[in-house]
């Protein structure tokens, strides 16, 4: 059974509490926060002071994940700001493991993600350091997007490497997760399933969260 992390960025924004507050009750794990910066990714979403407000109200986990560009700037903030998760992109730290260092000095879980075209291999010297790899499963920057089918082979090559080594790191997917795909994906080996416009442009969210929950 999968956890399920659904990614406020398809939320409502001028009511954002409420949502908040329905994930709260919901058979959600976490609630995944998509930071983006409009340099990283072409889109702008929120930043720190959003974070501090959906934690304000949040009963569960922030799972942030930083779509921007020298994510080392504002890793104390986003702690401070509520985060329990921490996801920097592989494609955005030069010097990677020194991040991942510094995101558990403030306190929080680190977690890496690859986009689309880089392959899990890139990873292999720092992920005996991380708690999670998010694998993106649409290109990072907009919500609503397809899914693409690679993602499963690359899931699988990810698994592989994680029961060779011993590693205990999550894997998370973020893009198109449906309940047609959601059950492939558990198979395959993911553990956190994030879902944004799936879930909140369902008639039921609650329902919509708890069927992925069992996918």
């Amino acid at each position: 059974m999968a956890e399920i992390a659904p990614s406020i960025l398809a939320a409502d924004f001028a009511n954002l509490q409420r949502d908040v507050e329905m994930l709260n009750v919901s058979q959600a794990d976490y609630i995944h926060v998509d930071i983006m910066d409009g340099m990283f990714v072409p889109n702008i979403s929120f930043g720190m002071p959003v974070c501090e407000a959906v934690h304000k109200h949040a009963t569960k986990p922030l799972d942030v994940h930083l779509m921007i560009e020298q994510p080392d700037r504002y890793l104390e903030a986003f702690a401070k700001a509520g985060a329990s998760i921490l996801t920097v992109h592989y494609e955005a730290c030069p010097h990677l493991h020194r991040t991942i260092q510094r995101i558990k000095e403030v306190g929080a879980l680190p977690g890496v993600a690859l986009n689309p075209h880089t392959p899990v291999e890139v990873l292999s010297e720092i992920l005996g350091d991380v708690s999670l790899v998010l694998i993106m499963s649409v290109n990072p920057g907009f919500g609503g997007q397809k899914f693409i089918q690679n993602t499963y082979q690359k899931i699988a090559r990810l698994q592989a490497l994680k029961e060779k080594f011993g590693y205990t790191f999550k894997i998370e997917v973020d893009g198109g997760v449906n309940l047609d795909n959601a059950p492939l994906l558990v198979k395959e080996g993911v553990n956190i399933l994030v879902a944004g416009s799936f879930v909140f442009s369902s008639e039921d969210p609650l329902k919509t969260i708890a069927d992925l929950k069992t996918s």
